[in-house]
């Protein structure tokens, strides 16, 4: 219960890396809200609606509490909404992770402006509106507070169907980075989780991943690929007092990915 009084806000919460965080979090005694995209997901076989449940669910089984959040972080007033609703209905805010993140992997000359502004749009821009709102709360409250931020080993590493998706994961960290150096007079540390290759949904999606984890299986030096647990209990560290002198930090959690020539990546999506 090292997070026991702690109000937590979980982005993109419903699924994969999100999903595992967000019960984690609960585990560990803090009331989680959980955001989600209730217009996404078709292409996982359930909604939204029924996978955000399912979380919920899960983390009251447990004894925990949740709260479930639609929002789409694309828009920005959705965003800074989300975050004062989460404080209003909560009584505050103590921890943020920024979650949330889509990645249609695309030929870097097939992909279109729209495309790439959705992705800036829901993987920086929006976690930049959340940051400043959680920050401003958490500023009023006077107690500190932890800001995580999922970035990825794309942030370090092109992939060849990415150039949309790497250039926000890199921001993201960069992001928290100067958030570090701005907040932490406040007490408020800004770190970031870079994972490689996780069992998620949306990973389950790409053609040909099945081929590609077994290539994994045999390269990356702890021979799999992360589940989503693996990450979560990282952003647990963050989370609590145990990283109160750590902020500005990426932490790849990644099996060793960077430290093996794996050549071209493709994966890292949460």
């Amino acid at each position: 219960m090292r997070l026991e009084s702690k109000i937590a806000l979980v982005t993109g919460g419903s699924r994969g890396v999100g999903r595992a965080t967000a019960i984690a979090l609960a585990r560990e005694g803090a009331s989680v809200v959980v955001n989600y995209h209730p217009g996404a997901d078709a292409e996982f076989g359930d909604s939204a609606d029924a996978a955000a449940e399912a979380v919920k669910r899960a983390i009251e089984d447990a004894g925990g509490n949740c709260l479930l959040l639609p929002g789409d972080l694309a828009e920005d007033q959705a965003a800074r909404g989300l975050v004062k609703d989460a404080a209003a209905h909560c009584g505050g805010l103590d921890i943020l992770v920024c979650s949330a993140g889509i990645c249609p992997m695309k030929e870097f000359l097939d992909i279109s402006t729209e495309t790439f502004d959705r992705l800036h749009a829901v993987n920086l821009r929006g976690h930049f509106a959340c940051s400043q709102e959680a920050a401003r709360i958490m500023i009023d409250q006077g107690r500190g507070g932890r800001i995580i931020a999922i970035s990825s080993v794309s942030a370090r590493i092109g992939g060849e169907h990415q150039a949309h998706y790497a250039p926000t994961k890199s921001g993201l960290h960069s992001l928290m980075q100067s958030m570090a150096i701005a907040l932490g007079p406040h007490g408020i540390t800004c770190n970031s989780v870079g994972p490689g290759e996780v069992d998620t949904d949306m990973n389950r999606v790409i053609p040909g991943f099945e081929e590609y984890w077994e290539y994994l299986d045999q390269v990356l030096p702890l021979r799999r690929i992360a589940q989503p647990e693996d990450i979560a209990d990282v952003v647990v560290f963050f989370a609590g007092d145990d990283s109160r002198y750590v902020t500005g930090q990426l932490l790849m959690v990644d099996g060793g990915w960077l430290t093996t020539p794996l050549g071209p990546a493709e994966g890292g999506t949460t």
